[in-house]
């Protein structure tokens, strides 16, 4: 399973009172119409693709106008959605088999939901399900989990709406195939057999997005404003139960003041949690406006850290790594702009997940450590304030995440500043969130450190962000999600053994070795787990957080209006 990248979020500082100004007069307020939604957020998608580039924002909006097979709900349980029943040993629907080639595999059947209807009334068949494999497996495609494809070994078609998918290994999630995205093959096939080179340039989902035959959801996109808007209507053909707003509009509004203000003066109706404000900026509100608004906060399984870009010289040195983590005082950074409720992250796995190892090794804030650390690095010639090595090169790190995220750039100061005291020279450099995103951290265009979280489902196996295959590469067409360049055989090797394991008390041992060998080679720097902020108007409900990578959205027919 893939992970999803969390969006930042911006926020406009000195300018507060122009930026309120301006948000009137581009999205005037006024009362709401009774059936219809406004939701704001922070991010515009770079895409709409189902399985190009891995994004909350796209996610979050596709939620509602398609459907996945299976996914977790609120309770982090394994549910099918666009399958009728979940494929299990014991129901005969999952059969073990070996492989032409010997290995161990396993056959699942899925039937799909016998109404199922794209919004032009084409059904949802299995034709469906085999187009989308053919791109996901394709190496010129670029989609995000390719290791996904790849490992479906064949699909028998038993008929229109009933497939069974043949893997090459048995996993402990074999029924979970919650990133199985369906394609509508009577639109995009011809687009794709075209050129599958630069089929992600020529989608329908980009070049034509209201194309009523691209949605199978409750709603369909209506009208797509590119970095401003997108329109949602009912869509006629949706199976399920009947939603109850008309329309949805989701306003992408980048710089949090200005979301605000926009919300206060009823341009807006809701701000979702998923991609909406941070948790300072959310208890602050609270207290200003919490008679007209109600706040959730949900925490989850979003990673705020650094991928480090192990290719540079600098950061490929492992002391280096661990330096840059005693310099931080990650323990005041949560308590002074997050009153404490964003907990340190020690690694990469929740301490609400039950896999979670609570005794692996931590890095303490300690600046000796960390300057002793650059002595034996041979980073040990301090001039003007600035380590140097033995040949006369300065130690300078780039520092990166979208610009104008008023958390994240009060982060990235304290950063610069802790690792100024020992030494490290820090530039920061900062992108639009589609630039930062679509190009530069996707394709490894970063040189030292990129700032942004990682929202997974529970017990995540993280085998594309750490797998040494999943690395982005022009002769992948950027699949994959190991951003950091990391390649260890033994950490290979555990993801694979872990995806395999359907004993628990083993796989949580796995786990625990897992998280330990993250600890020691840090790829990555762990700084909090973050908690979302959802502010609904009162008139709303039905809106459940998960707390993991699966958004409300996927349950937006259960929200009602009380207007």
């Amino acid at each position: 399973m893939r992970w999803r990248r969390a969006a930042p979020i911006r926020a406009l500082r000195p300018f507060a009172a122009l930026a309120f100004a301006l948000s009137l007069a581009f999205f005037p307020g006024g009362p709401a119409r009774a059936g219809d939604l406004t939701i704001g957020m922070t991010q515009f998608p770079s895409t709409l693709h189902p399985l190009i580039d891995s994004m909350l924002a796209k996610t979050y909006v596709n939620s509602m106008v398609r459907r996945p097979f299976t996914a977790y709900d609120q309770e982090w349980k394994l549910i099918c959605m666009l399958c009728t029943e979940l494929p299990s040993l014991e129901n005969g629907l999952a059969v073990l088999e070996t492989t032409a080639d010997g290995k161990n595999g396993i056959a699942v059947t899925y039937k799909i939901q016998p109404k199922a209807t794209w919004g032009d009334g084409t059904p949802v068949t299995s034709a469906d399900v085999m187009f989308a494999w053919e791109v996901g497996r394709h190496p010129l495609s670029g989609v995000s989990n390719l290791e996904l494809y790849k490992r479906i070994i064949a699909i028998d078609v038993l008929d229109d709406k009933t497939v069974t998918l043949h893997t090459d290994k048995v996993t402990f999630e074999y029924a979970a195939i919650n990133d199985f995205l369906l394609l509508p093959a009577h639109i995009e096939r011809p687009i794709f057999e075209a050129d599958p080179a630069s089929y992600r340039s020529r989608t329908a989902f980009d070049s034509d997005p209201t194309n009523p035959g691209l949605a199978f959801g409750p709603y369909r996109v209506s009208e797509v404003e590119s970095g401003a808007r997108i329109v949602l209507v009912r869509n006629e053909t949706w199976w399920g139960q009947k939603p109850a707003f008309d329309k949805i509009t989701v306003r992408v509004i980048e710089n949090t003041a200005a979301l605000e203000a926009n919300l206060l003066s009823g341009a807006l109706d809701m701000i979702t949690g998923e991609l909406g404000l941070t948790l300072d900026q959310a208890l602050a509100f609270e207290k200003r406006n919490g008679a007209r608004f109600d706040v959730m906060y949900k925490p989850g399984l979003t990673y705020e850290h650094l991928d480090l870009n192990l290719d540079n010289p600098i950061l490929a040195d492992k002391r280096v790594r661990k330096a840059l983590v005693h310099a931080l005082d990650r323990d005041s950074i949560s308590e002074r702009l997050f009153e404490g409720r964003q907990p340190v992250a020690h690694g990469s796995v929740s301490a609400l997940d039950w896999v979670h190892d609570p005794e692996i090794p931590k890095y303490p804030y300690d600046p000796a450590r960390a300057k002793a650390l650059l002595d034996e690095a041979g980073w040990s010639d301090l001039k003007d304030g600035v380590r140097h090595n033995a040949a006369g090169e300065r130690l300078m790190i780039e520092l990166m995440t979208t610009a104008g995220n008023r958390s994240r750039e009060l982060v990235e100061q304290v950063l610069q500043s802790q690792w100024k005291q020992v030494g490290i020279d820090v530039r920061i450099r900062n992108e639009p969130a589609r630039v930062f995103f679509g190009e530069t951290v996707s394709k490894r265009k970063f040189t030292g450190a990129a700032m942004f979280a990682w929202l997974s489902a529970p017990e995540n196996v993280p085998r594309t962000t750490l797998h040494s295959e999943s690395i982005p590469s022009e002769d992948n067409a950027w699949g994959g999600q190991n951003y950091t360049g990391y390649n260890n055989a033994e950490m290979d090797a555990l993801l694979e053994i872990i995806e395999t394991e359907l004993d628990r008390p083993k796989r949580k041992a796995l786990w625990s070795r897992l998280q330990r060998i993250y600890v020691e080679d840090l790829p990555a720097i762990p700084l909090y787990w973050r908690a979302a902020a959802f502010i609904l108007p009162k008139w709303l409900s039905g809106v459940r957080p998960t707390g993991h990578q699966d958004p409300t959205t996927l349950w937006v027919e259960e929200w009602t209006d009380s207007r």
